[in-house]
């Protein structure tokens, strides 16, 4: 192994490790907020790139309708719940859910023969495949976590692994078995400091490093943030001090969808993604997600970008094992962690 196949491993491994730090870190902040180990995170990778795939394609991508179904039940629920409970402005509350739950999805619908049978910018492409998979986050907390709200972490592990298995039979639906790349943002090589690097590669860590810096702002110098910041400590401190434990689970879902369909976007020029892709990549987030003790942000996205950089040097000297060695990694870091671990209850109040 001489220093240009080292190079070559190196950008691999920091070009996924920065995708799988995304990852770690919505996963991180899922779990802190709701207590949630949100399994199909991965989903929302697949549906991210493939939505974009399909958009750039010409071909009109299932996830378009599936908003539209979620945004009508969502819609049930909270109608059922104003006409119910709601003492005043029924009328104005109706409306306003239906404008956003089903107005949406309805207007994205409307604009797609425009978008679909024309060729977009690439980036104009992105920002509607965005449109289209984002507001799936908060939906599908709606619809299948905030009832279970306070129950226990395995109820919620369980309620996970059923909807990934839903949302990654879905994507067989939408997207067929095959599999599908989208162009690179960014094309040719770029010298940094006397070695040549991968615009694509430069792209995606700038990419990575401006969202993990804007979500380092959103939660330390906005209202919203903080309120996320609160719940996440003490879930009960939060409500007494009038923040909506609801919202605040909305919100999270809102932005890991977020980072979970543009780390999709960014991947997907440099690796196939099939239907069922996104779980994997999402695991190796979670494994991530476990060094820093689904707790630490800065110890999960250094503990992701050694997974890249693992893998990526793993694949070179043993690629059928590559996988098992990456997964092997959760052993000892559980062991060492189980060692000054304290009994607590499910929840600190």
């Amino acid at each position: 192994m001489d220093a240009t196949v080292i190079l070559i491993l190196a950008q691999d491994g920091l070009l996924n490790g920065a995708i799988y730090a995304l990852l770690g870190l919505a996963l991180v902040m899922v779990f802190a907020v709701t207590r949630i180990i949100f399994i199909p995170q991965g989903e929302f990778v697949t549906y991210g790139a493939l939505t974009l795939a399909f958009i750039i394609n010409n071909r009109t991508p299932g996830t378009l309708w599936l908003l539209l179904f979620v945004g009508l039940a969502a819609a049930a629920q909270d109608i059922y719940a104003i006409v119910k409970r709601a003492p005043e402005h029924k009328l104005r509350r109706i409306l306003l859910v239906l404008a956003g739950s089903v107005g949406w999805p309805l207007l994205l619908i409307a604009v797609s023969p425009w978008l679909l049978n024309k060729d977009q910018p690439l980036f104009v492409s992105v920002l509607y495949a965005l449109a289209i998979v984002i507001p799936l986050g908060p939906m599908l907390y709606k619809l299948v976590y905030q009832r279970l709200a306070e129950a226990s972490v395995l109820v919620l592990l369980i309620t996970s692994v059923a909807l990934h298995f839903a949302l990654t039979g879905l994507g067989l639906v939408f997207f067929g078995a095959e599999g599908w790349r989208t162009p690179a943002f960014m094309r040719g090589q770029i010298d940094i400091l006397g070695m040549m690097w991968s615009a694509q590669t430069v792209f995606v860590l700038v990419a990575c490093a401006v969202l993990i810096g804007a979500l380092w702002l959103f939660f330390g110098a906005t209202l919203y943030g903080r309120a996320l910041r609160a719940t996440a400590v003490n879930r009960r401190g939060a409500r007494l001090v009038g923040i909506s434990t609801e919202m605040s689970g909305r919100l999270t879902f809102l932005l890991a969808a977020a980072v979970g369909a543009f780390s999709g976007m960014l991947i997907a020029p440099v690796t196939t993604i099939y239907y069922d892709t996104g779980f994997l990549i999402g695991l190796k987030g979670f494994v991530g997600a476990i060094i820093g003790g689904l707790a630490s942000y800065p110890i999960t996205a250094i503990g992701a970008i050694f997974v890249g950089i693992l893998e990526a040097f793993s694949s070179f000297w043993a690629s059928q094992y590559k996988e098992v060695i990456v997964f092997t990694l959760i052993i000892p870091v559980l062991l060492w962690r189980s060692l000054g671990m304290q009994i607590m209850d499910d929840e600190e109040d």
